[in-house]
């Protein structure tokens, strides 16, 4: 049955971020997480099905691990799915050799009420996996404008570092004004989006034309 909503999401590319405070599992603690503790800093703010799965560790190990990285960008990232703080918490107790996480960097956010997927329009209203949220991905810039949405279906992981070299994307064109062309990573030769431009004449020359 093909995925159908009774809500109405509030993601939009280039418009503010939803706003939501929810419980989190932080570290070793219950506390409260919201989207504006963030303000002045890029959220990757990911959704997920179920704590206690399959592919969900997989993905949230290496969001948690590859955290330093992000916060390195002035970046956080935050994890969110419809289980409580209290399943949360058991998720980090079980060892990663058993499927479990281990201890966390990274908040665990509790969406028992299912507002923020619904806001985010990755909740699942009516289908075989009712009650849960789709693999979600949302790049929020830091004045809580969001910049990048993408969600997979359940089955399929996620690629963080693509992730991590989206985010160091968005803010080299946020400080330098230019736009970076296919697969760009740090280092790499970017365009400056002007017809007239010399130096756009020679990315064609030096680096389009190579393909």
């Amino acid at each position: 049955m093909a995925c159908q909503r009774s809500y109405f999401p509030k993601a939009e590319i280039r418009k503010p971020a939803p706003a939501f405070t929810a419980t989190a599992w932080d570290g070793n603690r219950i506390r409260q997480v919201s989207l504006s503790d963030f303000k002045g800093k890029y959220v990757v703010l990911f959704f997920y099905p179920l704590d206690f799965t399959f592919v969900c560790p997989t993905e949230i190990v290496q969001f948690n691990d590859t955290a330093p990285e992000f916060r390195a960008n002035n970046c956080e990232v935050l994890a969110c799915s419809v289980d409580s703080v209290f399943t949360h918490r058991e998720y980090t107790l079980k060892s990663r050799a058993d499927g479990g996480l281990g201890r966390m960097q990274i908040p665990l956010i509790a969406d028992l009420n299912k507002q923020i997927g619904k806001d985010y329009g990755v909740y699942l209203d009516h289908s075989g996996d009712e009650g849960v949220s789709l693999r979600g991905t949302f790049i929020v810039d830091k004045d809580g404008i969001l910049r990048h949405i993408s969600v997979n279906d359940l089955p399929v992981g996620r690629n963080v570092r693509e992730i991590l070299r989206l985010v160091q994307a968005f803010q080299y064109t946020d400080e330098h004004g230019e736009v970076c062309p296919e697969s760009w990573a740090p280092g790499a030769a970017t365009m400056v989006p002007n017809h007239e431009s010399d130096q756009l004449q020679n990315f064609w020359q030096n680096q389009h034309a190579k393909h």
